[in-house]
């Protein structure tokens, strides 16, 4: 049987999944309301974290698809998939056009010589042009230093959500068919040459309970079975053996177990405990290694502790220092984009490790999968990695485009100057502005919400890593400060009722509070200590103002998210299976008085 083996890149909510599911179901793998996006924490925020492989047949041929993050933090995905395909379709949204993260996976394919089918989709939105998006992606192509073969691309025209393509825009909509036709005559099929010795490339690695780690990769030469002893090579290290107990290849939704695979199929192996991302697999001692997988750099590191709170322990089921540590190996095993620093820190104010991540949300999505599982911790705040290039204080920065209103580019540009973002670019379209703005990534950390604040919710922002640049100094970050109770016990009505005219609530009525806890923020930008606590005075006295309703403002509840972007350096985030809490580090304002000290 042919193989074709093709990547699905896009930014993100451009229409990757969406498309493959109805791909899927086109060849009746699955039937509608089945979804790539099978976590759930995928499946809440609408996004892809993982990178997930499918397969179909049609007419006779067997298609591997990849469907690929559109996210910027989740990044390392994208890279190594596209090393074991052929070709990649890339998604682009026809209202919106190409977006940094479309930049970024079609250079990463460019670069390795792969020629990509171009698919403008959601051409049925009001505001779609699919001339006018079919122009900027091929300047994007140009930009990106395409070979003639490469801008000679195919167009096809999709609406996705309604399983239907198109080789020309106006015409009919029918079904998937002129999508499938373009990948047969595009895609070259897949070298199949089984003469050679076996040979393998991991991309991505999976975990089961009962077979440990999983290493999915091409077979780029021969046939592998089920029983064949194996060798690992990598660059600098010892070639190590092992023993192939199951083979799987991928079908729909699921795995299907096979005796052999043959080179061009993209195959799960298990039986090599110690695999890792990049490594060549071969049946050949002396087998020549495949060209070496770089993964983006991580940009921000934070540290991970055992939570220490006067509420430790009361929801979680692992809260100790040896359970958290067990966990972070089990995540390094999968999550390529992650790197944990567990040496011990004389420095540090409670037993934890030093945990590097590609972003916000990349930390936020772990911290979140942690606490489903049972896990309590506290999370010191994100900062950004700053290196010594040449002898050049260096740090991250990335460029971020945003297409809002056009009445609201006064304030995103304000804001973003105070936190060292100058503007590169900017275009009017109709009502809505494009603004392009290159700046340290420092300056983007908390930005997020106080953007969809002062864009009304109908902003649209994302970005891309640009690499180390000379330090930007210093930046304003956070005009607000923290509102701290400095009492213990369940929050009531009338004290927040006093409070919200101060600055945001973080918590509601009855809320648990303890002494040091962080319950909202004040918009002068001083600290406040006060007692959420404190009930109405009651006599037998009327006074004028005694029977006042109280009003409490809708508070902002506390999320993981939201506590990485308010959280100051002198505090903490407590995340527990039920609870997001923010906190001091010293709860006590004796020992916070102690540690501003100047030390001697």
């Amino acid at each position: 049987m042919e193989i074709r083996n093709i990547a699905i890149i896009a930014h993100v909510d451009h229409g990757k999944t969406t498309l493959t599911d109805k791909m899927l179901a086109f060849c009746g793998e699955i039937l509608d309301g089945g979804s790539m996006d099978s976590n759930q924490i995928e499946r809440e925020r609408g996004i892809t974290i993982y990178a997930k492989n499918t397969a179909v047949t049609y007419k006779g041929t067997k298609i591997n698809i990849v469907d690929t993050p559109g996210h910027a933090d989740f990044g390392s995905e994208v890279e190594r998939v596209l090393r074991s395909i052929d070709s990649v379709l890339l998604i682009v949204d026809a209202q919106e056009g190409p977006m940094p993260q479309t930049r970024f996976v079609l250079k990463k394919s460019l670069e390795l010589g792969l020629k990509p089918i171009v698919v403008i989709n959601k051409i049925d939105k009001p505001g779609s042009d699919t001339a006018a998006t079919h122009d900027a992606v091929f300047e994007l192509f140009m930009e990106l230093g395409a070979n003639d073969e490469q801008l000679d691309f195919a167009t096809v025209y999709a609406i996705g959500r309604d399983g239907v393509a198109m080789i020309k825009a106006d015409d009919e909509k029918k079904d998937l068919t002129p999508l499938f036709e373009t990948i047969l005559q595009k895609v070259p099929v897949a070298a199949n040459d089984t003469s050679k010795a076996f040979r393998m490339q991991a991309f991505n690695l999976a975990y089961d309970n009962f077979l440990g780690r999983l290493a999915v990769g091409r077979v780029y030469e021969g046939v592998v079975k089920a029983g064949d002893t194996v060798f690992i090579h990598s660059e600098g290290t010892e070639t190590r053996t092992a023993k192939i107990t199951k083979l799987f290849t991928f079908h729909g939704f699921t795995r299907e177990e096979k005796n052999e695979a043959e080179a061009g199929d993209i195959v799960m192996l298990a039986g090599i405990p110690d695999i890792f991302i990049g490594e060549t697999i071969s049946t050949l001692k002396e087998a020549e290694l495949l060209p070496a997988i770089t993964i983006d750099e991580p940009t921000i590191v934070l540290d991970f502790l055992v939570n220490n709170s006067p509420f430790a322990g009361k929801e979680g089921k692992f809260v100790t220092s040896r359970q958290i540590r067990e966990r972070l190996e089990r995540e390094l095993e999968v999550n390529v984009g992650l790197k944990v620093d567990f040496s011990a820190d004389e420095n540090r104010i409670a037993e934890g490790f030093k945990v590097f991540g590609r972003g916000e949300m990349h930390i936020a999505v772990l911290l979140e999968t942690m606490r489903r599982e049972g896990y309590e911790i506290q999370i010191s705040q994100p900062q950004v990695i700053i290196k010594h290039i040449d002898g050049v204080k260096s740090e991250p920065f990335e460029e971020v485009t945003i297409d809002a209103p056009a009445e609201h580019q006064g304030v995103i540009i304000e804001k973003l100057g105070i936190r060292g973002f100058i503007m590169a670019d900017m275009n009017l379209k109709n009502s809505t502005v494009r603004m392009v703005f290159t700046g340290p990534t420092r300056g983007l950390l908390g930005y997020r919400n106080q953007f969809l604040v002062d864009t009304k919710g109908e902003g649209i922002m994302s970005s891309r890593v640009l690499g180390f640049r000379p330090y930007a100094g210093e930046i304003t970050r956070r005009q607000v400060g923290s509102m701290i109770s400095m009492e213990s016990g369940k929050a009531l009505a009338f004290a927040l009722w006093g409070l919200q005219d101060r600055g945001v609530l973080y918590i509601t009525p009855t809320t648990e509070v303890y002494e040091g806890m962080v319950i909202g923020n004040t918009s002068k930008g001083e600290e406040m200590k006060v007692n959420p606590t404190k009930g109405k005075q009651l006599t037998n006295m009327r006074a004028s103002g005694s029977d006042e309703a109280v009003t409490i403002i809708p508070p902002w509840l506390m999320t993981i998210e939201r506590g990485l972007e308010v959280m100051m350096d002198d505090e903490f985030l407590e995340v527990t299976p039920l609870s997001v809490r923010l906190r001091k580090q010293f709860l006590n304002e004796t020992e916070r008085t102690k540690a501003r000290r100047p030390k001697q």
